[in-house]
């Protein structure tokens, strides 16, 4: 049987009543296979690899000093399958994100067909890529806002792959994902066949190494530290006039990626607990 390497995590209100989302941020750069809530106070998240998990163990408790963290190992019994398996569907607008398990049964193959309802199968892995996350959810919402019909879409840190497949759905006709995570480009082909009307073409790329293109949406659900080191080339990536949607950062942290954007105009902000999503106009 196997065992898991994870963290346990405890005290996390006691470290601040930011701490687990600025936890949920800084968890992002690990490969996650699961977190349970196994206290109000206290979280396991659970790893691939023994070496990610040692990894994580010592970042995190130089960056959250107030935290306990202790390294365990537990047992399978296909724990990860069936703490995912108790996912559902969400619904975000005219979009509904669902779990292989948990497809509206109403739901046809070609999932574009209905005008009202877009459905979008995302099997559970790693990252927050399923839209339970709120970053996931304000980037969907700000995507329904934007003129997608017949534009250029660029995905930068696609994870999953939701944002993108979603973009090609609502009538992107060119879709571009990229991200340098292997696994997470795995998780995205794999979620590509999930929905074949989606036409997505993913790239292995690193964000502050992407070159200027014209893209007429830029989407960008990263963390605020990366946004604001990878300003200046994300904005590359849009045409004039084109749009940037930006998530992954926190309240305290909007002054100084909106400095980083500085010649983009604000078109929207929209804000979930301590999380906010902006799109930017390129002047």
């Amino acid at each position: 049987m196997r065992n898991w390497p994870a963290l346990e995590l405890s005290q996390l209100t006691r470290a601040g009543s930011e701490t687990p989302e600025l936890l949920q941020a800084a968890l992002i750069d690990y490969n996650v296979a699961a977190i349970s809530e196994s206290a109000p106070d206290a979280w396991q998240v659970f790893f691939d690899t023994p070496a990610e998990r040692d990894k994580a163990a010592t970042e995190l408790a130089a960056q959250f000093q107030e935290l306990s963290i202790a390294s365990i190992d537990v047992d399978d019994e296909d724990w990860v399958a069936r703490s995912q398996a108790g996912l559902r569907a969400v619904h975000i607008d005219r979009i509904i994100v669902a779990p292989p398990w948990d497809v509206p049964a109403s739901a046809d193959a070609d999932r574009s067909a209905d005008a009202d309802r877009i459905v979008i199968v995302i099997r559970p892995s790693m990252g927050f890529g399923t839209a339970h996350h709120a970053t996931t959810r304000l980037c969907l919402a700000a995507l329904q806002n934007l003129p997608l019909h017949r534009r250029a879409v660029v995905d930068v840190g696609t994870g999953s792959g939701v944002l993108a497949i979603a973009a090609s759905l609502l009538g992107a006709t060119e879709v571009v994902g990229i991200d340098d995570d292997p696994d997470a480009l795995q998780a995205a082909r794999e979620n590509l066949e999930l929905n074949p009307a989606a036409a997505v073409t993913l790239r292995e790329q690193d964000a502050r190494g992407t070159r200027a293109a014209a893209f007429d949406i830029v989407l960008a659900n990263l963390t605020g530290g990366l946004l604001e080191a990878a300003a200046h080339q994300l904005i590359g990536l849009a045409k004039p006039g084109g749009f940037l949607v930006l998530s992954g950062l926190l309240e305290p942290e909007e002054a100084t990626v909106r400095a980083a954007f500085a010649g983009c105009l604000v078109h929207n902000r929209a804000q979930e607990g301590e999380w906010l999503c902006l799109t930017l106009e390129r002047s």
